[in-house]
């Protein structure tokens, strides 16, 4: 195995984080390709240590000198994890996308050590319920889950769709004209379109909260917040 870099190190009073980690603690990352190595980047700038991990020489020399620590090594391997530590991770990231069978072993070996937090990339629906059941605590599809957030930016009048759950969304659009002149209570926007305006920014302003009292004017831009299906309707709306 080639190692470089120092090894990771806990930081137990950090606030937590969502997910159940501490703002500093480091993060194990399986597999540096173009998902795992851009979260790990991304973890690196949030203040974590990561430990990278890939079969790819290639891929752990170019992120040897951006994360805290890479290896070369095979972590399907549960005898590989216990050499490098991984049981003394609080979160572990399985990044594979291209090998879903070394994806699910990788998954089900961390599951075996203990770790509390384990996120894996799945490729497919089928893949995904498989690495759900061998142990992964959280299952994404990054590919899958863009897909649908740009389908939305590019067939109507939403600036930005978040997915929060499945059914409800947080979404950026345009202050219907039917809406301008109004507060947000003259409109009855939940009543009316069972919908919450989470904040609102002006025409050439920035954010800010939303109150009852809040009045709506042409070129407003709101941030709403509901069931997938009315907030795109609403989105709609001239």
């Amino acid at each position: 195995m080639a190692d470089t870099g120092p090894s990771p190190r806990t930081s137990p009073t950090a606030p937590a984080l969502a997910g159940g980690i501490d703002a500093h603690d480091p993060v194990l990352i399986i597999g540096l390709g173009r998902f795992g190595a851009a979260l790990a980047t991304s973890l690196i700038e949030l203040g974590h240590e990561v430990l990278g991990v890939d079969t790819d020489a290639q891929l752990v020399q170019r992120y040897s000198r951006v994360l805290t620590q890479t290896v070369e090594a095979d972590a399907t391997d549960p005898a590989v994890l216990n050499q490098l530590g991984a049981a003394e991770f609080r979160c572990a990231v399985v990044g594979i996308g291209t090998g879903i069978e070394a994806s699910v072993l990788t998954v089900a070996a961390l599951a075996d050590l203990g770790i509390p937090n384990i996120w894996a990339k799945a490729i497919s629906d089928p893949h995904a319920r498989i690495l759900d059941r061998v142990g992964a605590h959280h299952v994404v599809s990054p590919e899958r889950q863009m897909g649908e957030r740009v389908a939305h930016l590019v067939t109507g009048r939403i600036m930005e769709y978040i997915e929060l759950d499945p059914g409800f969304a947080l979404v950026e659009t345009a202050a219907p004209s039917e809406l301008v002149g109004k507060t947000l209570t003259e409109g009855s926007l939940r009543s009316r379109y069972g919908l919450t305006v989470v904040c609102i920014k002006p025409a050439g302003g920035v954010f800010t909260y939303a109150t009852a009292d809040t009045r709506l004017g042409a070129g407003d831009t709101l941030l709403v917040a509901g069931e997938t299906r009315l907030a795109e309707a609403f989105a709609e709306l001239p």
